[in-house]
């Protein structure tokens, strides 16, 4: 019989990540890459590295999608378990940490904060509008310096007197990091300034009253930065976790949440989805007055499923 592994997706704006876990729950393989603008591709391509890295005598028990994607890319997979963000990091980072109480998240466009207690989310809370405390801020400045976000996280754990930048907007916080270069301020406390005042936007706006309780997790894409750490801790006065797979959270998450979903036949369409030719094509439903925009997956002229509306009608309507 083959041995069972349990698959995780995470597809958000910026990235796809996979995590592949066995019986006990423990990573086997985990993959990041960018999207591109591409997400089923991008998963295609990153399905391609999980089937090379699948053990031998392994098969796919079951898959788990989570991130903002998952509603396409569990349709073009074929996952058991589509679950939300929230759930999918508090999964993984209960599973490393159980005594984690606080957690921060933070992608490429949006930030959460999500509160545990005793083991359960209690609460949460995440960004609605404004980019100023996502990894894409970041991005976007190190484009302006001319400098990759590596670099970025290199030059602020170089600076020794951080400069003050405006955070609370990115169009502020530009003519701010502007007017700082002209007057001399050094890169290093430039961009470390920048990480300061993303933190602060978070802190102040995401987690506006939220109680914030040690242990505190740092978790997806913006975790890796060195300066982003820093900033927290400063700013916290306190420790804060930053776990082995702390990119891959989301996918952990969703491998756990398959993993203990109990499928007796997974719904998983196999590895050899990598070559098929998937695409997507949108109509508007005219069936009442929302007019919601839908939108149909297909494999080659097979629709494997369709999302996008407002009500349940479309789910699972293949035909």
């Amino acid at each position: 019989m083959d041995r069972p592994m349990y698959l995780g997706i995470d597809v958000g704006s910026i990235s796809v990540n996979a995590m592949l876990i066995g019986e006990d729950r423990e990573p086997v393989f985990d993959s990041y890459r960018r999207v591109n603008g591409h997400p089923l591709q991008a998963v295609q391509s990153m399905l391609e590295e999980v089937r090379q890295a699948m053990p031998a005598k392994a098969a796919v028990a079951a898959a788990g999608v989570t991130g903002s994607a998952r509603t396409l890319v569990g349709a073009a997979v074929g996952a058991d378990v589509i679950k939300n963000e929230i759930s999918a990091h508090a999964r993984a980072a209960i599973h490393e940490r159980p005594d984690v109480r606080t957690i921060f998240e933070i992608g490429g466009q949006d930030s959460k904060v999500t509160l545990v207690r005793d083991g359960i989310v209690v609460d949460f809370a995440m960004n609605l509008v404004c980019a100023a405390g996502t990894g894409s801020f970041l991005d976007s400045q190190a484009k302006r310096l001319n400098i990759t976000i590596e670099e970025l996280s290199e030059q602020a754990m170089r600076s020794t007197a951080p400069t003050a930048i405006a955070g609370r907007c990115t169009v502020f916080a530009e003519s701010d990091m502007i007017h700082k270069q002209q007057t001399g301020h050094s890169q290093e406390d430039i961009v470390m300034g920048l990480c300061q005042a993303m933190a602060r936007n978070f802190l102040s706006n995401v987690c506006a009253g939220k109680e914030i309780v040690s242990p505190v997790m740092l978790q997806g894409g913006v975790s890796a930065n060195l300066g982003m750490r820093r900033a927290f801790k400063a700013l916290l006065n306190d420790d804060v976790i930053v776990p082995p797979y702390a990119m891959v959270m989301g996918a952990y998450g969703a491998a756990l949440l398959a993993a203990s979903a109990a499928v007796e036949k997974t719904r998983f369409r196999g590895f050899d989805v990598c070559g098929h030719a998937l695409r997507t094509r949108g109509f508007v439903c005219q069936d009442c007055s929302n007019q919601c925009e839908i939108i149909e997956i297909l494999d080659g002229k097979t629709v494997v499923g369709r999302s996008g509306g407002r009500c349940r009608k479309w789910e699972g309507l293949t035909e």
